[in-house]
Order: structure tokens, then sequence, then C-alpha cells
């Protein structure tokens, strides 16, 4: 067992970890790239499209549970290769329910935005 980190350096190692972490899930999964394409041109959208700083947090935090989720969700599938890469009945279902995390995180994205923007769309369309 490696000592423990203590102070600022703790939180530089964690850091850096973290950024390692990013660019790995980056460079092997075409989901974090999407998603955060997906981030990209939401995030700008949700502060064009409202005026109330509420709203906007309401638009921008599912973008930012989709992330983490989809980044859960690499985790998850990159554990359950690493185990084995025979195909298994408990790594099916554990993949399986990673990816309906995503969807029900892509899912809050659409209620959401459809819930805030609906009277505003109403409105523009006449």
């Amino acid at each position: 067992m490696k000592p423990s980190q203590k102070g600022l350096m703790r939180i530089v190692r964690a850091t850096g970890n973290s950024i390692r972490g990013f660019r790995a899930a980056w460079k092997s999964e075409a989901a974090v790239r999407q998603d955060c394409l997906l981030a990209l041109v939401l995030i700008p959208l949700a502060l064009w499209l409202t005026a109330d700083a509420t709203e906007r947090a309401l638009l921008i935090l599912p973008v930012f549970i989709l992330l983490i989720v989809e980044l859960l969700n690499s985790a998850i599938e990159a554990t359950v290769d690493r185990i084995s890469p025979d195909l298994h009945e408990l790594s099916g279902k554990a993949k399986d329910i990673a990816s309906a995390a995503v969807m029900f995180s892509l899912l809050l994205i659409g209620v959401m935005w459809t819930l805030i923007l609906w009277p505003q769309l109403r409105t523009w369309l006449g």
C-alpha cells in the first residue's frame, strides 16, 4: 500500500489522475466524445436561450450529469472487460444497466429542456 498523501500534494495527484482518466476515456470511448460535443453545443445554447440564472442552471446541470454518468459507464465497461473478455450473463447485465443510466441521463436532458423552454418556444411560434 502506498503512503497516504496529505494536503495540497494529494489534491495535485488526484487532479492528475482525473485528467489522465478523462484523456483515456476521450481516446477510447466514442460516446464520451459525442457527449462532450453535445455539451459544447448545449451549454452555450442554455446561456443564450435563458436570462434567468435558475433556468440556466437547470438546463446545464443535466448535461454535466450525462458526462458524469457516461464516464462511470465507461469505467464499468473497462472493469468488466478487464475481469474477463468472455461473454457472461452478469457482465452483460452490468454493462446494460450502466447503459440504461446513460439513457436516463439523456432523457433527463430532454425533459428539463422541454419543460423550461416550452413556454418560450410557444411564444416564438406564435
